[in-house]
């Protein structure tokens, strides 16, 4: 596809879905649609000047980061793949489980590359030390293998895994990314997700004998007429059990979720038979509980790839919850995405 016919696709997309135009978006297809046209001549090689195998799209929340490339990647007729990053990464540790060898990044990206040109990622973050200290050789061998691939994120390429533990050791992996990618910021000023929220929220604060009853009475309207049933998620031989589920309505407590074990994997089990959650009594976040907001973070990451919506009860409203401050930039993020899976239908 053109440049001009990509462009023109864009504008006629956004009028039919009544999204906005601005000059910030179209100066992103074009540079999408330069980096994907790329052709490395004899001459490129002549002055050593590197292909471009990676576009690496950062932005505030809510600025149409996803809806933009989402848009772009659906036009792409080549072999291509779109996922999370937390279940690209999952899929890595899984394949490195099995393999247990010396091999396995090479091996891992061989069979990427036999089966696709590009992968989209999504929601590019990076929050643990394991993730950071493989990603250096991960995207090495990916970039060998001309591959190429595009990013959505929030964070800004240098402040990646700022602060993380041995830090010193993930900046190789900034290094590389920046010498083989294309980085743009998408600013919008309004986060599109909250901007003219006309419906109500499934959203119920603060925790008293009123807003029980309230989330009572919506748990009862979903599941009339359904049988509850106890579901087991097994995940990596560890089970999780699922008291309150009626035909792909389930019900937990906060504590249930973010105060025990579990991770991207557990989640993503547990969407995999859900459309429609309830999460009640969600404190108030500080530097006290930052790992259960961190997992209540990754949480509503995949929930929201996954679209599920979402009932909420919380000690206090949702742009009153605090954070610690460690998370404190991300968790903008859930807030955004909450509103909007929390919106009644």
């Amino acid at each position: 596809m053109s440049k001009m016919n990509l462009k023109s696709s864009f504008k006629a997309f956004c009028e039919q879905n009544k999204f906005e135009v601005n000059a910030q978006q179209i100066e992103i297809i074009d540079l999408l649609d330069k980096f994907l046209n790329q052709k490395e001549t004899i001459f490129w090689r002549f002055l050593k000047k590197r292909k471009k195998l990676c576009f690496y799209l950062h932005g505030k929340v809510g600025v149409g980061k996803t809806m933009l490339l989402d848009f772009v990647y659906n036009k792409l007729i080549i072999n291509k793949h779109r996922q999370h990053f937390n279940e690209f990464m999952i899929n890595f540790h899984d394949f490195r489980h099995e393999k247990k060898d010396s091999n396995t990044i090479r091996d891992f990206v061989k069979k990427l590359k036999k089966n696709y040109d590009l992968i989209y990622l999504d929601e590019f973050q990076v929050s643990n030390i394991v993730d950071a200290m493989i990603l250096g050789k991960l995207f090495e061998v990916i970039f060998e293998e001309n591959i190429r691939i595009i990013i959505t994120t929030n964070v800004k390429l240098d402040e990646l895994y700022k602060d993380g533990l041995q830090r010193e050791q993930f900046l190789p992996f900034i290094s590389i990314i920046k010498n083989f990618s294309i980085q743009k910021e998408l600013k919008i000023k309004d986060d599109y997700r909250t901007k003219n929220n006309k419906k109500p929220q499934e959203i119920f604060f603060p925790l008293n004998e009123k807003t029980s009853f309230k989330i009572n009475q919506r748990f009862r309207e979903l599941t009339k007429n359904k049988n509850v049933e106890k579901k087991i998620i097994t995940t990596k031989g560890r089970n999780f059990v699922i008291e309150n589920f009626y035909s792909g309505v389930a019900r937990f407590k906060f504590k249930d979720l973010c105060d025990k074990n579990l991770g991207a994997e557990d989640y993503i089990n547990i969407a995999s038979i859900c459309h429609h959650i309830f999460i009640e009594e969600i404190p108030i976040f500080n530097n006290e509980n930052s790992n259960q907001q961190l997992r209540f973070i990754t949480l509503v990451d995949i929930f929201y790839e996954k679209k599920i919506k979402l009932t909420l009860s919380l000690e206090e409203g949702l742009d009153n919850l605090g954070s610690s401050k460690k998370h404190f930039t991300i968790f903008k993020r859930s807030v955004s995405r909450i509103y909007e899976m929390t919106k009644s239908t």
